[in-house]
């Protein structure tokens, strides 16, 4: 696939396109309709209010699309939210949404809530270590 060029995305994961397009990556289908991505600080504060009025489990992925480490774990945070049904996966890319993110350092950072609140946090990529983190919150 070109640099920049949009992967084929249908549906639901249509809106999925603008986070990604700067990544250039082919993505899998979404099974579960349980991946969202992030289209700036009001849809991100209104996803953060929903986790935390949700009694439901959710991963919050900040990445950004200049970040190489950001791109290799992608790829694998999407194909593990068709294994974990259960998990709502959101994907913030931090250069769209600045002011609601100004508090990450780090990328990829992952946030995993559980009852609206903030349990757990990881920073770095390593697939095994995001499974088993995923895994221990579903």
């Amino acid at each position: 696939m070109e640099r920049g060029a949009v992967p084929n995305l249908s549906g639901k994961e249509e809106s999925n396109k603008k986070a990604f397009k700067g990544a250039a990556l082919s993505l899998p289908k979404n099974f579960h309709a349980n991946f969202r991505t992030v289209s700036g600080d009001q849809n991100f504060n209104d996803i953060l209010l929903q986790i935390r009025s949700s009694k439901s489990a959710a991963v919050i992925n900040y990445g950004a699309s200049w970040c190489h480490a950001c791109g290799q774990i992608l790829p694998a945070f999407f194909r593990f939210s068709n294994q974990f049904p259960k998990l709502t996966f959101i994907y913030a890319d931090i250069d769209e949404c600045p002011e609601t993110t100004q508090h990450i350092r780090y990328t990829p950072t992952f946030h995993f809530y559980r009852e609206g609140e903030q349990v757990d946090e990881m920073f770095g990529v390593g697939e095994e270590r995001l499974h088993d983190r995923l895994w221990l919150h579903s």
